[in-house]
This record gives structure tokens, C-alpha cells and sequence, in this order.
């Protein structure tokens, strides 16, 4: 196997992983009110240490799962904008399909990425307090962005050698030698 071949291989397992991931957090966006409903049942239940010893955290998924009701109950027009969440990643998914294909000519969709990426650290910082998130939920927020570059900063410079590769002229071929 070349090296071009491996390391667009390899190119390409990341792009699927970091594809997937995309796909899996669009679709939890969708049922929202019921994995926070999950999520509560499961942190209070009775072999449970977190609502001894992460109290916080069961407060803040408590009044979520509140507000979540709330919404639901009177104006459930509001949960349409989680449904636009997960067509949102579903959709910025496909782009990164462009990169499977043809990773050398479409390397500015990993950009976009890691800049989108970038972007969530900002986001979460100055909206997070606006809209009263506790910091440590900001934290975990900032979280998706920071691991989130990471598979793609491997599959740009992943991207980079396989371009060095692609423009290093061939060998010349060896003469053939003329038949009698």
C-alpha cells in the first residue's frame, strides 16, 4: 500500500469519526425533553452519589428539566429551535463529506471546522452568563469545541502531508529498452 493510499485512509477514518460525532450530537438534540427527563430519573436514583456528592449538578438538571416542562406544556412552539440544533449538525455532517471524497481540494471545510470550533469558546462565554448558565456548564460547553478541533487539527496536518505528497514529481520512469 502507498503512503498516499494509507494516509488518505487514514484521513478518511478520522472525517468518519469526526462525522459520526457530528450526527450523534444532532440527533440527541431532537428528543431534548426526554433525555433530560432520562437524565434526572437516572442522577436521582438511589445508588446515585451525585445528589450527595455533586449537588450542583443535580440542581441545574433539575431546573432544566423544569423549564424543558414548562416549555413543552405551554409553548412547545420554543423546542422547535433544538430541532433546528440537530438539523444544523446533521447538515454542517454532510459538509465534511466533501473532505472524504477529495481531502486536498476541499481542506477549507476542516478549517471552517476548527474555526467553528474556536468559535463555541467565545459563544459559551459571553452567552452563557447572559442566559444564566452556571460556569461549569460553560466549561463543559467550551469542552465540544476544544475536542472537537482536535480530530480535525490531526486531519489537516494529516491533509497537509498528503499534499506535499501529491505535488513531489514522480521518479522518472526508467528507459525501455528498444526490442531487435
Amino acid at each position: 500500500m502507498s503512503e498516499r493510499h494509507a494516509l488518505t485512509r487514514r484521513i478518511r477514518m478520522w472525517l468518519v469519526f469526526f462525522i459520526v460525532c457530528l450526527v450523534l450530537s444532532g440527533l440527541t438534540a431532537f428528543p431534548l425533553v426526554t433525555e433530560v427527563r432520562w437524565a434526572e430519573d437516572l442522577l436521582k436514583a438511589s445508588a446515585s452519589p451525585v445528589p450527595e456528592h455533586l449537588p450542583a449538578l443535580m440542581e441545574w438538571i433539575t431546573r432544566v428539566r423544569e423549564g424543558l416542562d414548562t416549555i413543552e406544556r405551554d409553548q412547545p412552539f420554543m423546542l422547535y429551535g433544538t430541532d433546528w440544533l440537530a438539523f444544523a449538525h446533521l447538515v454542517i455532517a454532510v459538509a465534511f463529506y466533501g473532505p472524504y471524497r477529495d481531502p486536498v481540494r476541499n481542506i477549507w471545510v476542516i478549517e471552517f471546522g476548527m474555526i467553528a470550533c474556536a468559535g463555541i469558546i467565545p459563544l459559551a462565554l459571553i452567552c452563557g452568563p447572559i442566559r444564566d448558565i452556571p460556569f461549569w456548564w460553560t466549561v463543559i460547553d467550551m469542552s465540544f469545541g476544544v475536542f472537537g478541533v482536535i480530530p480535525l487539527l490531526i486531519v489537516r496536518r494529516m491533509i497537509k502531508r498528503l499534499e506535499g505528497l501529491e505535488q513531489t514529481p514522480a521518479p522518472p520512469a526508467a528507459p525501455v529498452a528498444a526490442s531487435a
